[in-house]
């Protein structure tokens, strides 16, 4: 029987062969183009291994590290300032990753880092400290803060309409870091792992430079920009007006070309490792895993912290796409050696998808909703080719396998 499926998603679900991840787990693109919560899939091979996998595989046995750190070094080389100017950003929260990348580009590699942090919605008690350690380990930043109201209206909008409450957080991660290089004058902007080692087609990992259509629109005439599935044009109808937005817009592709900012990623030049970055970064910024032992939904304890609506962010995607968090966590490991497959399936099936109870009510106070309009909007985003009810509750036909 064919049921109908929602967000764009493929009605056949298929799990990789080596780890954990469907074809139903969402591949990363432009926010700021979203009309609807339709979004593109992580690509598979005819072999049923997924991208990311492949991948890992190539990056275990072909890539030539010490070639890829003389990328960097000539890299650093030639934007290196001598006047004590910043001449690298790093955009980051203050987690494992963005403590990983800014300690070894200035304690290594000779570089005077700005840190740039697009705040989080609420910040976690956790989240905060780890932020104030990685500074105290010797960085400036800037903390970009949207405007609170408009930024929860946003929030709001996007859990309504595209199920994804996290979207004007990921908006503002991609476009806050080019902005500041810009009135800076600082031209090499390094984030930490390129998405397409987890979700994205291969071929995006042969670059060490970030796609240019993220952060970027061809002229102030594109007006084919939606936030929360609303067309700009129609924003201050719900409370935000464009003189608000300038956080959340794209900049202009000729400022950034004729600035010539290169947006890099860490993870083309060094393995990159999360759980090696958690021990780094726990050495040298004193940065401090969930106190509560594991984070909501998955097993892990020292990824995603500093956010109240993170768990949101995960149980969304687990309701519209079949897997959430522990998969995240999941693939990586089996990836990187440190869990088998079998111990991976058991532990998705074990937390993915466990409702994030700790800060619940922070986030309907946040975006201004009771829990029976949060319940309605979250089921209705169940499409029938993943979820069937047994009397009163919902049941995932695909169990991770």
């Amino acid at each position: 029987m064919n049921l109908v499926t929602k967000h764009g998603l493929p009605q056949t679900v298929i799990f990789c062969r080596r780890c954990v991840m469907s074809n139903q787990r969402p591949s990363t693109s432009p926010e700021f183009r979203k009309k609807s919560s339709d979004i593109g899939t992580a690509a598979f091979g005819d072999d049923g291994i997924c991208d990311a996998c492949r991948y890992a595989e190539y990056k275990a046995g072909r890539i030539d590290w010490s070639a890829r750190e003389k990328e960097l070094l000539e890299l650093c080389a030639r934007h290196r300032r001598k006047d004590g100017s910043y001449d690298v950003i790093v955009p980051g929260s203050g987690g494992k990753d963005s403590i990983f990348v800014t300690h070894l580009l200035k304690y290594k590699y000779g570089m005077n880092p700005l840190t740039v942090t697009w705040a989080p919605h609420i910040y976690t008690d956790i989240g905060w400290k780890n932020f104030q350690n990685w500074l105290k380990s010797g960085f400036d930043s800037v903390l970009v803060t949207p405007n609170p109201k408009a930024h929860s209206i946003m929030t709001r909008l996007a859990f309504l309409n595209l199920v994804n409450p996290f979207q004007p957080f990921i908006l503002g991660q991609k476009i806050a870091a080019p902005r500041v290089a810009l009135q800076y004058n600082v031209p090499l902007i390094m984030y930490g792992e390129n998405q397409a080692e987890c979700h994205n087609v291969m071929g995006e990992n042969f670059s060490p430079l970030m796609d240019i259509k993220h952060f970027t629109r061809e002229s102030t005439s594109d007006r084919e920009l939606y936030f929360g599935g609303v067309h700009i044009d129609d924003m201050a109808q719900h409370g935000v007006p464009l003189h608000e937005m300038n956080p959340y817009l794209p900049l202009l592709r000729e400022d950034v070309v004729k600035a010539r900012i290169e947006v890099h990623y860490m993870s083309y030049y060094v393995p990159w490792s999360p759980q090696y970055n958690y021990y780094y970064a726990k050495e040298h910024a004193a940065f401090e895993p969930n106190p509560d032992g594991r984070s909501e939904g998955t097993y892990s304890k020292y990824a995603s912290l500093d956010d109240r609506i993170d768990g949101q962010h995960y149980f969304t995607m687990f309701v519209k796409f079949g897997q959430g968090r522990a998969m995240n966590d999941a693939c990586r490991d089996i990836r990187d050696g440190h869990i088998t497959r079998e111990e991976g399936v058991v532990l998705c099936n074990k937390y993915d998808g466990e409702f994030p109870k700790k800060y619940f009510g922070d986030f309907l106070g946040y975006v201004g909703l009771d829990e029976d309009k949060y319940w309605e909007v979250v089921d209705s985003a169940r499409s029938p080719h993943l979820w069937g009810k047994d009397g009163n509750a919902w049941v995932l036909k695909h169990q991770t396998r």
